[in-house]
């Protein structure tokens, strides 16, 4: 009897995972099949990833406001900003040190012949443009698109700053209504994600059915050997680095925490190709992991934009990749402290967009001046790697929150319940 109850209720926990593994599999399965005729489900699946990119704009948005409104310690979020991109910036540079490292010692366009001419530099690209472009936008109105999640999250961290600054002045930090608004409707759109996840196994079954017809033979060509040295780069390092960060987040129950609710976010990702896509299952696993709402809802939404451990893991690999291809030594520090800052930007500006790295290959070939022929070369690369390299951006922002929380709330963060505390403290202010 108590073996049943067990199966039960290891099925209710996971059930949501495996029919998302069914629905997947299921279209890896129609997609090998049929081929580019599975390309028809896509219509499907497109609908899917639209239900969540018009919902996750606002989710982003409220709940990120509703809980810097609701801050009555500025000095709070200052610790969490600041500790959370310090470990950005910590994370994304192993991870590039990690990369570089991997393909000194093993180049990865060796032995690939490929006659794209000779290398004629060009001028660089306007970094400071690409950053303009980067945190702001010029309307209003052009804000409210997934293709702004930055100049988003920027937008509404300094509304939620000007709503807890308007409530002080006005002596509303109890009953404010504005801030139950945002918080209302945080709620409401959260709700709305998990209806739209009801359909998740069909809409990502269809996107993969279509994604594998497409791209699946494009893995005999002269490059595999780049794409399936990606692949064991990333699995390693997923497994190393975040066990490390989790470790050092929470020690041993901070390790098992994380494997234990990280994986709906492992096939969302996987199955999507999107931070932004992810983000939602992302919130409610970190909730499980016991991150604090206000934390991880401003460490996962920023993670989201600008920490990129897998770009950079990919980003980094075509270079190599097309230094090898032109002949030429991907070696020296200037070399790779430039390649690190190309991998930082494209992951800043083509971040959240499923095939980013499209746009992120044609970056790269215009700031170093490679021809343009060798395009299709790394779009292809980068489109057989992206699912992988999105898994490491959205696991990473997940084991941030959990190493950010440590920061703020001390070395016990992982034994307190913040919702009793809430709760406590609501009774209090009552």
């Amino acid at each position: 009897m108590s073996t049943e109850i067990s199966k039960k209720s290891i099925f209710k926990t996971y059930k949501s995972v495996i029919l998302l593994l069914l629905g997947i599999i299921a279209g890896c399965i129609i997609g090998l099949v049929y081929g580019e005729k599975a390309t028809v489900l896509k219509p499907f699946g497109q609908v899917f990833m639209n239900f969540m990119f018009t919902a996750v704009v606002p989710l982003v948005f409220f709940s990120l406001s509703s809980s810097i409104a609701k801050m009555s310690n500025m000095k709070r979020l200052g610790k969490i900003l600041g500790n959370t991109l310090g470990i950005f910036f910590i994370t994304g540079i192993i991870a590039s040190i990690f990369i570089i490292a991997v393909v000194t010692v093993v180049p990865p366009a060796e032995g690939v012949n490929i006659n794209m001419g000779a290398y004629e530099a060009a001028s660089q690209m306007n970094m400071l443009e690409q950053i303009v472009k980067a945190i702001s936008v010029s309307d209003f109105n052009l804000i409210l698109s997934r293709n702004a999640m930055l100049p988003l999250i920027i937008f509404a961290m300094v509304f939620g700053y000007c709503v807890s600054y308007v409530s002080k002045q006005r002596n509303l930090t109890k009953n404010n209504p504005v801030v139950d608004f945002l918080d209302i409707c945080a709620e409401a759109f959260m709700k709305m994600i998990n209806i739209i996840m009801l359909y998740a196994p069909i809409g990502l079954g269809a996107y993969f059915a279509a994604l594998v017809g497409t791209y699946g033979a494009e893995l005999l060509g002269a490059y595999t050997k780049a794409v399936l040295m990606f692949f064991p780069i990333c699995i390693f390092y997923f497994l190393i680095a975040f066990t490390a960060y989790a470790y050092y987040a929470g020690g041993k129950k901070g390790v098992k925490l994380f494997y234990k609710n990280i994986f709906p976010a492992v096939i969302t990702s996987l199955a999507t190709q999107s931070s932004i896509a992810t983000l939602p299952t992302n919130l409610a696993g970190t909730k499980r992991m016991g991150v604090p709402e206000d934390i991880s809802n401003i460490v996962l939404p920023l993670g989201a934009t600008i920490h990129m451990d897998g770009t950079a893991l990919t980003t980094l690999m075509k270079i190599a990749f097309l230094f090898g291809i032109f002949g030429m030594k991907f070696t020296g520090i200037g070399v790779w402290a430039t390649a690190i800052a190309i991998s930082v930007m494209s992951g800043v500006v083509m971040s959240g967009i499923p095939g980013g790295g499209m746009m992120g290959s044609i970056i790269i070939v215009g700031f170093y001046g490679f021809n343009p022929d060798v395009i299709p070369v790394i779009v292809t690369i980068g489109m057989l790697t992206d699912a992988i390299a999105t898994m490491i951006n959205c696991t990473g922002d997940a084991v941030a929150s959990m190493m950010v929380s440590k920061r703020v709330e001390g070395k016990d963060w992982i034994d307190r319940d913040f919702d009793s505390e809430k709760a406590e403290v609501s009774e209090v202010t009552a």
